[in-house]
């Protein structure tokens, strides 16, 4: 493949910071160097890679998101998407379990007290891992019918509930959680979000799941057993959740699009060189024009996901009120631009692709959450057409 391509060249126009990019080159040479290697591996025993995510804290990745006064090295938005792109570039399962150290602490960072952050957020600057905890078995994109309860007890909070599908939910250290608050009736104005530390007497893990893709990162099953937490946990106050968790899905969107696009710019990357490599007939594949047409609709449809991922990346930067629609937007077409990528990619290789010895069938079980996850892509679609509807 050339050297010089569009891809590079939108890679040399992300907007960053000289540190930045400095920073940008040490994630992708130990993405390359470390973390692409041990890939194959993992997929296959679906071990945790707990030697993966030391390496990424020995580079101090979760500085980069936590505001200085907190342990923090704060890096703008656009860096961290675009370290979440190299990360599941070469392994979907541990750009995953970084990003979600970000989704889980993002409302901390924007929300909790002074107080609150200082207790909290060293833990996760130095290293800690966090969890997101929304979902629950009768409750996924609509957030107002989970059932989780919060219970005032005193100086307490006791939560009873389950929740399903949590990314990091039997390793982290700080979950996020998400409930109603006993005594509100309005389910929307009950939603209500509280931070429990590992340990905590009456959580437990009921089990992991035995995944398609993401096989290495670690998706967990809770249970909260009149489990008592301190008040000082609670973000803002009762019935403050529903805020917080909109802004939380905000800015993990974008983020769940540039794991998305990891996925897809390594599929495309591989098609690429296959194709190239792999003669039929006396001729390369790549010399086919159904092939150059196939191409050129991947690269197309992944240029412009790029483009607009750092476009969104930017608005959160420039201190942007109001990016739903963009987040949702971004989201959609990532995902589904990956999954698309990762399919014509097995496509690509013919019964190869279908082979467990080469990496594009990994991708394509990888690919496939990310239209899932944060929200439907149907529920985007609602969501984003809704938003012209004339009032």
């Amino acid at each position: 493949m050339a050297r010089t391509n569009v891809f590079d060249r939108l890679d040399a126009a992300i907007p960053l910071a000289p540190e930045e990019a400095m920073l940008l080159d040490s994630v992708r040479a130990l993405a390359a160097a470390r973390i692409a290697p041990r890939a194959e591996h993992y997929d296959r025993s679906g071990e945790f890679p707990h030697d993966n995510v030391a390496a990424i804290n020995a580079l101090g990745l979760n500085a980069m998101f936590v505001p200085e006064n907190y342990g923090g090295q704060p890096l703008s938005y656009v860096a961290y998407l675009a370290a979440v792109r190299a990360l599941s570039e070469a392994c979907a399962s541990t750009g995953i379990i970084w990003a979600t150290n970000f989704h889980a602490m993002k409302p901390v960072i924007d929300f909790a007290t002074a107080e609150q952050k200082s207790r909290l957020l060293p833990r996760i600057a130095a290293g800690g891992l966090a969890a997101l905890a929304i979902t629950e078995p009768e409750a996924g994109s609509d957030a107002t019918a989970m059932r989780t309860r919060f219970t005032q007890s005193g100086d307490d909070i006791v939560v009873s509930g389950t929740k399903s599908f949590i990314t990091n939910g039997d390793v982290a250290d700080l979950f996020l959680v998400f409930g109603k608050w006993a005594g509100i009736d309005d389910p929307r104005a009950a939603l209500s979000a509280l931070v429990i530390e590992k340990g905590a007497k009456g959580l437990s893990v009921l089990r992991t799941e035995d995944k398609l893709g993401h096989r290495a990162s670690s998706t967990a099953a809770l249970a909260f057993e009149e489990c008592r937490v301190p008040r000082a946990n609670l973000l803002v106050a009762p019935g403050a959740g529903l805020k917080i968790l909109l802004a939380s899905l905000n800015t993990s969107r974008p983020s769940v699009a540039a794991h998305a696009l990891g996925i897809a710019r390594s599929a495309f990357m591989d098609a690429v060189r296959y194709v190239n490599e792999r003669s039929q007939g006396g001729r390369r594949i790549v010399e086919h024009q159904g092939i150059q047409f196939l191409l050129a609709d991947m690269a197309t449809d992944l240029a412009l996901a790029e483009a607009f991922l750092w476009h969104v990346g930017g608005l959160v930067d420039a201190g942007a009120a109001d990016f739903a629609v963009e987040a949702s937007m971004l989201k959609l077409r990532a995902s589904d631009v990956a999954m698309r990528i990762a399919t014509d990619a097995v496509q690509l290789f013919g019964g190869y692709g279908y082979c467990k010895d080469f990496r594009v069938e990994r991708l394509f079980r990888d690919a496939k959450v990310t239209q899932i996850w944060e929200g439907t892509n149907q529920i985007h679609r609602q969501f984003i057409g809704r938003s012209f509807m004339e009032r």
